[in-house]
C-alpha cells in the first residue's frame, strides 16, 4: 500500500483527492495538512512513501516546505501542485529535489498516473519544464565568478528567488519598492549573464550559491 501525505489548503480540492484515493486501489491517504509549518515533524511522524503538495499555501508554502524537508535530509517522494502551468517556481521545486508536479485541473486518472511515475521512478512533468530543465543544465555555466561581482542586497534577492519568493514577497521581506526590487534584479541578470528568474536559480543552485 502506498501512504501518501496531501498539503493543500483548498477544501474543494481535498475532498476530490481523499475520494481519489478512496477508490485507487493499492493507495492510502494518511493525513492532510493546510500548510507546511511542522513538516518535518509530520513526515517523520507518518512515514509518506510519497508527498503531494501545493505549491501555494498560507504560511509556509510548498517551495519552503520541500527546502525544509531537503535540508532536514528527507529523500522522500515529492510531486508539487500546482493550478497553473508556472514554469519558474514549478522549475525551482525541481531544482530543490522535487519528483515532478501536476496541475490540479488534471483528470483523476493523469492524478493517478503521476503518483504512479513517480514511485516507479520517473518524474511526471509537462514537456515544457522538461524541456527548460533539459536546456539550462545541458549549458555550462560559469563558476562563482559570476556570483562574486554581486553586491550584498542581490546576493539577498537571489536567495529569496531561489527560496520561492515571489517579487512582491521578496519586496516585503527586504522592506523595499517593487521598483527598487526590479532595479535589483536587472543588474543582478546583467552580471549572471542570463534573461530570466529560472536561469538565475538554476545557475545559483547549480553553483552551489547558496548551501
Amino acid at each position: 500500500m502506498i501512504r501518501i501525505i496531501l498539503f493543500e489548503d483548498n477544501p474543494d480540492f481535498i475532498d476530490s483527492f481523499q475520494e481519489l484515493m478512496h477508490e485507487t486501489k493499492g493507495m492510502e491517504l494518511v493525513a492532510v495538512y493546510s500548510n507546511c509549518k511542522d513538516i518535518v515533524h509530520v513526515v517523520r511522524h507518518h512515514q509518506p512513501d510519497i508527498i503531494i503538495m501545493d505549491i501555494d499555501m498560507p504560511g509556509k508554502n510548498g517551495l519552503e516546505g520541500l527546502r525544509m524537508l531537503r535540508a532536514a535530509g528527507f529523500t522522500n517522494l515529492v510531486i508539487m501542485l500546482t493550478v497553473f502551468d508556472d514554469n519558474d517556481r514549478v522549475f525551482q521545486a525541481v531544482c530543490n529535489g522535487a519528483s515532478g508536479y501536476l496541475l490540479k485541473l488534471s483528470s483523476p486518472d493523469k492524478i493517478v498516473e503521476g503518483i504512479w511515475d513517480a514511485i516507479n521512478g520517473g518524474a511526471p512533468m509537462t514537456p515544457s519544464v522538461a524541456k527548460q530543465v533539459l536546456k539550462l543544465f545541458s549549458a555550462p555555466f560559469q563558476k562563482a565568478n559570476d556570483f562574486q561581482t554581486l553586491t550584498s542586497r542581490e546576493h539577498d534577492v537571489l536567495s529569496l528567488l531561489v527560496r520561492g519568493f515571489s517579487y512582491k514577497m521578496a519586496a516585503v521581506e527586504l522592506e523595499i519598492s517593487i521598483e527598487t526590487l526590479r532595479f535589483h534584479i536587472k543588474n543582478m541578470y546583467a552580471k549572471l549573464h542570463v534573461n530570466s528568474k529560472s536561469e538565475a536559480v538554476a545557475k545559483a543552485i547549480h553553483n552551489k550559491l547558496l548551501e
